[in-house]
């Protein structure tokens, strides 16, 4: 079947468009890295585009032998786990309690936790509220604070919602109760949404450092991505140093530096995804088809 010419034109349209934004996502990627794999002599001489130049691992060496960097990755993937594995349980049984319209309540309920989407106390109160709680200082600040997000929590009550009603009722009939029936029915049908929505509360987390940055002062508690920051920020001080040319030639530079720990810290939650991309891409369709 010969497509008319608009179709065509529409099908280059799309593919020139869809080529334009992958070429901006990956592009800036592969600056990144050819940078923490390049040379001091290549990095000030600006000769590092997308492709390393005289290759090297002295950046990356430096990142491995610090002990606290190494802690700072293991702690965070931890805490990651933790979160995800909090933020899921609550989520989960919240949506699937307001999912049911036999609870009473329910639209009062739902419009009390829509409205938190648009209205926040602010960050001193958070942070009044995190003392209060006993919770500075501690993995707990970092964990329970975003253990729900609204709007998984709305993507998931609408999957939900939308499960057919036949499934409960047999269960029912053969004497299932409400966990049982979440637990053996309703989540093996839910698998592409929850590892979705397990994939959105993981990156949040493993991304997030302004919360590390006003509730954590032992450095042994700081995560990955806050590290990371401190890295970019006393990176100031040692631009000063090279461009005084004190410490010699073989310095890591803070271009070199700051390139090798973003690539660091990236390439963990960036493995996870070769392993839900199946249930995730239809998932996302789920969450955007149902309700």
């Amino acid at each position: 079947m010969t497509r008319s010419l608009p179709d065509r034109l529409f099908d280059a349209t799309v593919a020139f468009i869809a080529t334009v934004a992958v070429l901006l996502c990956v592009v800036p990627i592969l600056n990144v890295v050819a940078v923490s794999l390049s040379s001091n002599s290549a990095l000030l001489g600006s000769k590092v585009t997308l492709w390393p130049v005289e290759f090297t691992l002295q950046s990356y060496a430096a990142l491995w032998s610090d002990k606290s960097m190494i802690w700072s990755l293991v702690y965070t993937s931890g805490m990651t786990l933790l979160h995800t594995g909090v933020a899921m349980a609550l989520s989960v049984f919240a949506a699937y309690a307001l999912s049911k319209k036999r609870l009473r309540g329910r639209t009062a309920l739902m419009t009390m936790i829509v409205v938190t989407m648009y209205f926040g106390g602010g960050l001193i109160p958070d942070y009044l509220l995190i003392r209060d709680l006993k919770m500075l200082d501690t993995v707990w600040a970092l964990v329970l604070p975003g253990a729900i997000s609204v709007f998984n929590l709305i993507v998931l009550k609408s999957f939900f919602t939308n499960l057919p009603d036949s499934f409960e009722e047999s269960a029912v009939m053969d004497g299932a109760n409400d966990v049982q029936i979440l637990l053996r029915i309703v989540l093996p049908l839910s698998l592409p949404i929850l590892a979705t929505i397990s994939l959105f509360y993981a990156v949040s987390r493993w991304n997030g450092f302004m919360d590390a940055l006003f509730y954590i002062n032992s450095p042994a508690l700081y995560p990955i991505q806050l590290k990371l920051y401190q890295i970019v920020v006393n990176s100031t001080a040692l631009d000063v140093v090279v461009n005084e040319g004190a410490g010699g030639g073989s310095m890591n530079l803070p271009e070199s530096i700051k390139a090798a720990a973003v690539v660091f810290a990236s390439v963990p939650i960036i493995l996870v995804y070769p392993w839900l991309q199946k249930h995730f891409v239809k998932g996302t369709l789920i969450g955007g088809i149902k309700g």
